[in-house]
């Protein structure tokens, strides 16, 4: 077998799932609030959205606990996400999302940046943090 540090590497992710309750809220928010590009969509199953490189994935998460063209697969409770943004649009972020009535629960200073918390429709811990919060 190959050493781990003599393998190609990983790259990146390519895409992250976030399983929701009502798919069509879910869309609204992602869009609407959240300014995304939808890039695909099976209406009552799921929606893809554009996320700088990657793809965000929202199933409704009884629909993906059936064995289909991929393997069953869900999740129960709340997910965590962070979406990078420059410093500039922090502050931007933070203010679009307070205008939608959306409450900031959290805002933490980390060595390297800052980052605030808030909820999607289905309880989903979303977060938005400068990009250089993390060592490169």
């Amino acid at each position: 077998m190959c050493p781990a540090d003599q393998f190609p590497r990983i790259t990146g992710i390519l895409e992250t799932v976030l399983y929701v309750a009502d798919i069509d809220r879910a869309e609204r928010f992602y869009r609407d609030v959240m300014g995304m590009q939808q890039i695909g969509m099976e209406p009552g199953r799921h929606v893809f959205f554009r996320v700088g490189s990657g793809v965000l994935l929202l199933f409704r998460a009884e629909t993906t606990r059936r064995a289909g063209s991929l393997p069953p697969h869900g999740a129960d409770g709340e997910i965590h996400v962070c979406f990078t943004t420059s410093p500039a649009g922090y502050e931007a972020w933070k203010k679009r999302i307070g205008d939608h009535g959306i409450p900031i629960e959290q805002e933490t200073e980390w060595p390297r940046g800052r980052s605030f918390y808030f909820r999607d429709p289905d309880g989903n811990l979303l977060e938005f943090a400068n990009a250089d919060i993390w060592p490169h």
